[in-house]
């Protein structure tokens, strides 16, 4: 289903897994080619040691890349099923204030995906994020491997998402 950019921020904004661990959707740009997230250091997401818990800071990573791709390619056309297949991620510093991410897909992902979704019918890339602090200082670095698979390959939708 496509959506408009400020429809699927209000969505994702709106969603209980991210609203309730405080992260926040800033935007969405570019028809979808880059996104801003920025997570709200609360009592609801603090650890013990006053920092965002990492789990906070994992979730908050994990669908963007997968969004953005599916938005892009179902206006390309494609009908697609994406979701992220794998993730590692490396706390550097503790979050002791919000933290702030942003993920950008440049033209040179986006064709090197469609081709391979036309080619093989599938695409599979690891793309890294870098988290930081209010003093622009990195706190976490993610490495999140997205995974696209062309239905018109064949495959039928018998999975929701």
């Amino acid at each position: 289903m496509t959506i408009s950019q400020n429809a699927l921020k209000w969505v994702m904004r709106l969603y209980p897994p991210l609203l309730f661990q405080r992260i926040w959707v800033q935007r969405f740009e570019g028809e979808f080619k880059s996104c801003t997230v920025k997570i709200n250091k609360s009592f609801l997401n603090k650890n013990y040691n006053g920092s965002i818990f990492g789990g906070t800071i994992y979730a908050a990573t994990d669908p963007f890349y997968a969004l953005l791709f599916d938005q892009l390619m179902q206006r390309k056309g494609f009908k697609v099923r994406v979701w992220l297949k794998s993730a590692s991620i490396q706390y550097l510093k503790p979050g002791r204030s919000n933290l702030y991410f942003t993920i950008s897909l440049t033209d040179e992902m986006i064709d090197e995906a469609e081709i391979a979704l036309r080619t093989v019918g599938r695409f599979v890339k690891a793309y890294p994020m870098e988290l930081t602090n209010k003093s622009g200082e990195i706190c976490a670095t993610v490495m999140n491997e997205v995974y696209i698979r062309n239905l018109h390959q064949g495959e039928t939708a018998t999975v929701a998402y």
